[in-house]
């Protein structure tokens, strides 16, 4: 009889796990892994999942990835910064209500030694022109990502082709681009609050900054419903809700590393 009862209690408490689990909603991000790797993430997630039963499945790829994942389907929001693509992405019909979340900038970061010359510019195509020049080593994304984009967009202005042994397309995320230049005591672009993240990791300095053109700001966009139907349109709305409202705003704003701010919001 006792068996019996704790048998049933088993049950019972089997079937409460799954009603719970089948009860909580997962949403599909995609988003930079910039943002995976600045820690941020971290702390502004629980609080949305709380709030909606709700577990963010994150996807941390470069813009241009996410992106795709977004026009097949694949996922129900994105996060990420590349400004014109996201207009391609919205105008296209695959997603719907863009939203500024939140901004940092791009740094040239580099050895101490700085072979190029380039520390205290503050025009990031001369910069550039001088590393090429020098034919430092420089690591690249060389992923797609929105990284890569501003990068490929600061060689076009400074009217230079990268090419040659100096210049490495990693293919990787930020923070193992950082790691990768550290190694090789080379340069490479990076968003500011990835290399704050990074900073007890590495010797390399912020070298150019300033620049008006390194600007980096970051958008949510939730994936149209009209294209893709199974898409969750409610949570994903409500995900842009909550990081353009005051209390993702607030989290964003309050981030620190190292007691830096890795991201900034819009005032209001």
């Amino acid at each position: 009889m006792i068996g019996m009862r704790i048998s049933v209690a088993i049950v019972a408490l089997a079937l409460f796990f799954c009603q719970s689990a089948a009860a909580e909603e997962h949403l599909r991000l995609a988003t930079t892994t910039s943002t995976e790797n600045s820690g941020l993430l971290a702390v502004l997630l629980p609080p949305f999942e709380k709030a909606h039963d709700a577990k963010v499945d994150v996807i941390a790829v470069g813009t241009g990835k996410a992106i795709k994942l977004g026009e097949s389907g694949d996922v129900d929001v994105i996060l990420v910064h590349a400004r014109g693509r996201e207009d391609k992405f919205v105008a296209e019909g695959y997603g719907v209500d863009r939203r500024d979340v939140m901004y940092n900038d791009f740094v040239l970061i580099g050895p101490p030694s700085d072979p190029a010359g380039i520390g205290g510019l503050t025009e990031v195509t001369g910069a550039l022109k001088r590393i090429a020049a020098a034919e430092a080593t420089f690591v690249s994304r060389g992923d797609d990502s929105g990284t890569h984009t501003k990068e490929r967009n600061l060689w076009r202005a400074a009217g230079v082709k990268p090419a040659g042994k100096w210049y490495l397309e990693a293919g990787r995320g930020m923070g193992e681009v950082i790691t990768m230049a550290t190694e090789r005591q080379g340069y490479a672009l990076s968003d500011r609050g990835t290399y704050i993240a990074y900073k007890d990791k590495t010797d390399l300095r912020v070298l150019t900054e300033a620049d008006q053109s390194l600007f980096n700001p970051y958008g949510v966009i939730p994936v149209n419903p009209a294209k893709h139907p199974h898409v969750k349109h409610h949570l994903a709305q409500a995900f842009a809700d909550y990081l353009t409202g005051a209390e993702g705003q607030a989290i964003i704003a309050g981030y620190r590393m190292n007691g830096e701010p890795l991201f900034f919001v819009y005032e209001k």
